[in-house]
């Protein structure tokens, strides 16, 4: 058994399954070397420096047998922080490679094309879900700040949504769960990693907020009260479609 252990990055990971194939490893696994555990004492363990020039061979491979799309679905299944997540991908691209001149993700009786296929759905699910429900606060540097807790990794997939949606607005997306963000400057739209004693202002955002802020909040909560038909309320079908581990970041839910 050989075990590589990679940066946990897209391109650490694409690196090492280039160097399966390179030194054909026949039974191999990928751990990021942060969820790492020694259990197995007789596998040989490799530390993977990722390399791009070794990941984009892998990638215009996987675009020629699986197109664009293929390399999406893989792309969200590594999104998805799945345990499972390099196994499955290091699956698909190995079927892929036996069988180059089919698109093996429309494969579904191989139960690893159908656990992706899955994912990609839950995925996507989430990606809509972060786009439609994004609510935004005023700070006093006027740049509209919002915090979420996605399910899945899926900042990466909503950045040029909001570049492109937002072109006259300097605006900043805070993922609570993994402590970075994006932010967009009316230029350029980027990730950001922020320092300990930035990450607690940002989860006390409201120690931040615009003097008008408060007065935009209570008009929407007003508006959003008042627009309620009490008689036509539905419960069960509302947190069908807003699901309540959405609700504390709304600001009509406050």
């Amino acid at each position: 058994m050989n075990i590589l252990l990679y940066d946990g990055s897209f391109e650490g990971l694409l690196t090492a399954i280039f160097e399966i194939f390179e030194y054909k490893f026949k039974d191999a696994e990928i751990i990021s070397s942060s969820n790492y555990q020694q259990e197995n004492f007789f596998a040989e363990v490799y530390e993977v420096i990722a390399q791009n020039d070794k990941a984009d061979r892998v990638l215009q491979r996987l675009e020629k047998n699986l197109g664009k799309e293929g390399i999406k679905n893989l792309l969200w299944v590594y999104l998805s922080e799945r345990i499972d997540r390099e196994r499955l991908i290091l699956s698909a691209v190995q079927h892929s490679l036996k069988h180059p001149n089919e698109n093996v993700l429309q494969d579904f009786g191989n139960p690893d094309i159908l656990e992706i296929s899955k994912i990609c759905k839950s995925v996507g699910r989430e990606k809509h879900r972060m786009t439609a429900f994004v609510r935004f606060e005023k700070l006093k540097d006027d740049v509209y700040f919002s915090k979420v807790e996605p399910d899945f990794n899926v900042l990466p997939l909503v950045l040029n949504h909001f570049k492109n949606r937002y072109q006259d607005q300097k605006l900043m997306i805070f993922d609570l769960k993994r402590n970075y963000g994006i932010f967009y400057d009316m230029v350029n739209a980027d990730f950001f990693y922020p320092e300990e004693d930035q990450i607690l202002m940002m989860r006390n955002s409201q120690n931040l907020h615009h003097e008008e802020e408060k007065k935009y909040q209570k008009l929407w909560q007003r508006y959003f009260f008042k627009t309620n038909i009490m008689e036509r309320k539905n419960m069960k079908l509302h947190v069908q479609w807003l699901p309540k581990r959405y609700w504390k970041y709304l600001t009509e839910k406050f």
